[in-house]
């Protein structure tokens, strides 16, 4: 398979020079980083399983994730302020190219009564929000090593101008989307 970043030059960006009727090969839109989260709110409490989420999203990312904290104690949901809620890593350049060879490619293609990704999870300015309902997927997790599986949400975020030239960039490096 070839790297994500010599695909997206010999590729996409004269196709997207073409279809989108840009003067150069700057201006083409470019996926800027990948943010993946992970929510671990219920394993605050369990020191073990909180550390076998970090384990996991380090596994799939192959960087240490960032633990984020509650910013205020809410009692409805037995929240406390400073408490660890969530995971989340920042991947650019090498490794997102990588991370989203893998998800195009070996994870997407796995997911049970898969039709394509849906169109309408793009936020309006060219960035586009995958929801994962197990870990598992992903060919580093051991399903054996790990206490349960844990949903993932991988945010592509690009400096496109709108939804469709991202909707374009995104189908020429291979992502999977729905048939409309």
């Amino acid at each position: 398979m070839d790297n994500f970043w010599q695909k997206y030059q010999k590729e996409a960006v004269p196709f997207l020079i073409k279809g989108l009727g840009l003067k150069n090969q700057m201006a083409a839109p470019k996926v800027t980083k990948v943010v993946v989260n992970m929510g671990v709110a219920k394993d605050s409490d369990n020191k073990e399983s909180f550390e076998r989420a970090k384990e996991s999203l380090f596994l799939i990312t192959g960087q240490k994730p960032k633990v984020n904290q509650a910013k205020k104690s809410i009692s409805g949901f037995a929240l406390r302020k400073g408490a660890p809620i969530g995971l989340s890593v920042t991947l650019r350049k090498n490794r997102l190219g990588d991370f989203l060879d893998k998800l195009f490619h070996l994870v997407l293609p796995q997911v049970k009564d898969f039709r394509g990704l849906p169109l309408s999870a793009f936020d309006g300015q060219g960035n586009y929000t995958i929801g994962l309902k197990e870990n598992t997927l992903f060919p580093e997790i051991d399903y054996d090593k790990i206490d349960r599986p844990r949903s993932l949400e991988v945010t592509i975020v690009t400096n496109a101008s709108s939804d469709e030239k991202a909707k374009k960039l995104l189908e020429v490096m291979g992502a999977p989307f729905e048939k409309e």
